[in-house]
């Protein structure tokens, strides 16, 4: 009986089941996302291609060059924009005047002189071929653009074995697969390691399948790299344009070249800006100031800016010295002499309680407005009450702000940080904030690039006030093409609830690093000691501060900074720990002239200092596996910061090639494997390629204290059939003239040779600029055996005494010498660098 019921219920639920199936099936089709159907036809419009849809929308495919494409989807057939791109400066790339399509049954095609591009008529989908036939790029299926809930999506294929890098300055791994990322700057003090958003918006990212592609809309986005599906990855926007750019490339390298040109170069900054700076929130007074400058010069450690946080100002944002500073244009001049600089913080607000400015600013009409009272929007703000919120996108703004930010640089100030320019408190839960109406737009368009028009303004004035002049600008918040007006850090990291306990947050500064770098933010610093938690315990503390100072040491902008009045000058940590800081910090200013050259590298290519793995090797699949945990520095040097508590030791994968310890200058590992590196507390483990020269220089107290201080070549000679070479770069460091190309630049190569090894100072090329004539360059040549004669131009040269850097001054000069260190395997050559060629020979 039992039986024949559940037979039964169960032929009812079966038949229930068979009947109710096609529902099923038609609503799981209903919530699929519905396609494009089918292309009805083209038209060309010079090196523009407009796609026309079966339900009124329309694709346009623009050819820019023979590597870059601008895509635009119009759901309603029409390509007008509300704002020109607040990204892209140049679209004139050297594209082809027209465009030649070929029909053919069931799609078009047409080419350029690298790629190919293929466009399916039903259902309507783009694919895009380098000129070997492979595919790179391509619509998913047929959703490869929709409307969704008043969302603009693309879906895009993805491959199994591809790899997706950068979106600028976000947390998480190097490689962005299987994760999601929003753009919406957002003010997250003590973010956690995988907090997303944080403080800038690039919409910019890199396949290994060698292009690159920007989505440029300023509104809320989201990237979905592969968790809805493994098969595609999607980029959306709340508003906006579906607009976005094609970016092919032999590999990263050439991607973020292309990238540069659309959206302009970075800046150099001075050469003082490469010294380490020191900063904490309440440095805001002139004694704890001259205390500072004090401190670091009595003690001998190199030290080039002191930063001064938002409380040195009167008011927010008058530019007048509050009382704690008697005689601020008397210190800054003694600072100056003691060759430091002052950089002082902007905030983009006028407060309330500054009535004669918050008055003059809200009758000018120079504040965002409130959409609803069509007042001055009322922005409650973190300290100094509420506030009028500045429209830097209102073009009378610029100059009304220029004089204002001038009066201290007027005094001697050096440069600003511009803080808080999400602005803060506007993240996502801030839904009030939207109610902001700016000259260019609301709140909703205008929110991710509020940071970039107020630097941009920065920028501008401080080059009309102060010409020729190099600015010194560091900003928290911005979007794509921040890179033309300022530099970047990362916000305030470090873990607020227990100081101590910031291990996770340093390790997640390395791919952070290398994130920004990708998004082209060559220029980047992040807060040394981490920003967040209050120290109670500076013994406790020193081995996180000393782990944090050994990473930041190889930040490009180097800044010891944390929040109120919490300390963190070096000498604080005890001893022991200030000189591990010490040797640390000189390292940094040893390897000066490589970095400076690195700098003049970034300006001109993109390419950032910090750079992940996979940009020097993009074909080694096993650099992304240890990407989280080291990167190069250049093209020469693998750096690998311990960031774990009592670890003294560093897993460190090596690329294929040879590479050797950068501080012992012997030790050789072979690459192609990862090696157990011994890193006590007071090393940072830095390995230098086989094959390399390094420039470097003596340690200075600051960059430029001694003008004609002698040029140190650290030569690590190829092997056979290979050749070292290094292109030295120099300008005079403070003037805009490098955007003129005006630089001097010497070329040095080593090579070994059938009787020993051969090395050329090259010619140096003068484009208006004149390196010094004066200059001692001191070669030395790692990892060889004792020469039994040395050359320079074809004549001997004698022997020395043994060589010691230091007392260079007292080493004869004037004629040529070298030297034999037996303990490194090294020969030393001290000669005048004349700017002519000069040759030297070593014979076994």
């Amino acid at each position: 009986m039992v039986l024949r019921r559940w037979s039964l219920c169960f032929s009812l639920f079966s038949f229930l089941y068979l009947l109710l199936w096609p529902c099923k099936a038609l609503l799981a089709q209903a919530t699929l996302p519905k396609g494009l159907g089918k292309c009805t036809g083209y038209e060309v419009e010079g090196n523009r291609v407009i796609f026309s849809l079966e339900h009124g929308d329309k694709v346009l495919l623009q050819v820019l060059s023979g590597n870059v494409f601008k895509i635009w989807y119009s759901p309603n057939g029409g390509f007008e924009r509300r704002n020109p791109s607040f990204a892209v400066i140049d679209e004139q790339l050297g594209g082809p005047d027209a465009i030649q399509v070929d029909e053919q049954q069931g799609l078009y095609e047409f080419y350029t002189e690298t790629l190919r591009v293929r466009v399916k008529k039903a259902p309507f989908g783009m694919q895009i071929f380098d000129k070997y036939q492979r595919l790179l790029f391509e619509d998913y299926r047929d959703m490869g653009y929709a409307v969704e809930n008043g969302q603009l999506i693309s879906r895009k294929t993805l491959r199994h074995d591809e790899k997706l890098i950068g979106l600028g300055e976000k947390n998480g791994t190097v490689n962005r697969k299987g994760q999601n990322f929003k753009m919406w700057n957002s003010d997250m003090p003590c973010y956690s390691p995988n907090l997303d958003p944080l403080y800038k918006s690039i919409p910019f990212f890199m396949s290994s399948y060698n292009y690159g592609l920007f989505f440029d809309n300023t509104y809320k986005s989201e990237f979905k790299f592969g968790t809805e599906s493994p098969g595609f990855y999607s980029f959306e926007a709340n508003g906006g344009e579906m607009v976005y750019y094609f970016i092919y490339g032999n590999n990263y390298k050439e991607i973020i070249k292309r990238y540069t040109e659309l959206t302009g170069k970075a800046i150099m900054p001075p050469q003082w800006a490469f010294g380490f700076s020191q900063s904490r929130g309440m440095l805001t007074s002139e004694k704890l100031t001259r205390d500072i400058a004090s401190g670091y010069r009595e003690r001998g450690i190199p030290c080039d800016i002191i930063f001064q946080d938002i409380g040195w100002t009167k008011a927010l944002m008058d530019f007048e010295w509050r009382d704690r500073y008697d005689k601020p244009k008397e210190m800054l001049a003694d600072l100056k002499a003691q060759g430091f600089k002052v950089i002082v913080s902007q905030d983009p607000v006028i407060s309330q309680s500054n009535v004669k400015q918050w008055k003059e600013a809200d009758s000018l009409g120079y504040f965002a407005l409130d959409e609803r009272t069509g007042k001055s929007y009322d922005m409650p703000w973190p300290w100094g009450g509420n506030c009028g919120v500045v429209d830097f996108t209102k073009p009378e703004v610029a100059d009304w702000w220029g004089t204002y930010q001038q009066k201290p640089i007027a005094d001697g100030v050096s440069g600003y940080w511009t803080d808080m320019g999400e602005p803060a408190w506007s993240n996502e839960e801030a839904e009030d904030r939207l109610f902001m109406k700016h000259h260019l737009g609301m709140h909703d368009e205008i929110h991710n690039v509020y940071g970039l028009t107020w630097d941009k303004v920065v920028t501008e004035q401080f080059e009309k006030h102060n010409p020729n002049t190099r600015i010194f600008q560091m900003t928290r918040a911005a979007y794509a093409g921040l890179q033309r007006y300022t530099f970047g850090w990362s916000g305030d990291a470090g873990n607020g609830n227990d100081v101590l306990e910031g291990w996770e947050q340093l390790a997640a500064q390395l791919p952070l690093a290398q994130s920004a770098g990708l998004g082209l933010i060559p220029f980047w610093a992040t807060d040394i000691s981490g920003y967040c938690g209050d120290i109670k315990d500076y013994e406790a503390m020193g081995e996180l501060y000393i782990r944090w100072l050994q990473f930041g040491a190889f930040n490009p902008i180097s800044r010891i900074h944390h929040e109120g009045n919490n300390a963190v000058e070096p000498w604080l940590f005890g001893e022991e720990i200030e000189q591990m800081a010490k040797k640390a910090i000189e390292l940094k200013y040893k390897l000066f002239p490589y970095i400076y050259t690195l700098a003049r590298e970034a300006h001109d290519t993109g390419l950032p200092l910090i750079r992940a793995m996979a940009l020097e090797y993009p074909n080694d699949a096993n650099v992304y596996q240890s990407a989280d945990e080291q990167f190069m520095f250049g093209s020469n040097l693998l750096v690998a910061p311990v960031v774990e508590q009592g670890v003294n030791y560093k897993n460190i994968y090596l690329p294929k090639g040879e590479w050797i310890d950068f501080h012992d200058k012997k030790t050789l590992y072979r690459g192609g494997k990862s090696i157990e590196y011994d890193a006590p507390l007071d090393v940072t483990p830095v390995l230098v390629k086989k094959g390399s020269i390094i420039p470097t220089m003596p340690v200075m107290q600051y960059i430029g204290e001694k003008s004609d201080a002698p040029l140190l070549l650290e030569v690590f000679p190829p092997n056979e059939r290979q050749e070292a070479t290094f292109t030295l770069y120099e300008d005079d460091g403070l003037s805009n003239d490098y955007k003129k190309d005006v630089y001097a630049r010497t070329t040095y190569s080593c090579k070994q040779t059938k009787t020993g090894y051969e090395f050329v100072l090259g010619k140096r090329e003068e484009q208006g600029y004149s390196a010094s004539k004066e200059r001692t360059t001191v070669i030395t040549i790692y990892g060889v055996s004792k020469p039994s004669e040395v050359a320079i131009k074809g004549k001997k040269v004698k022997i020395g005494k043994t060589f010691d850097a230091s007392s260079l001054s007292e080493v004869d000069t004037v004629s040529p010498a070298w030297y034999w260190d037996g303990v490194m395997s090294s020969v030393v050559v001290v000669l005048k660098d004349t700017g002519m060629e000069q040759k030297v020979e070593m014979k076994r």
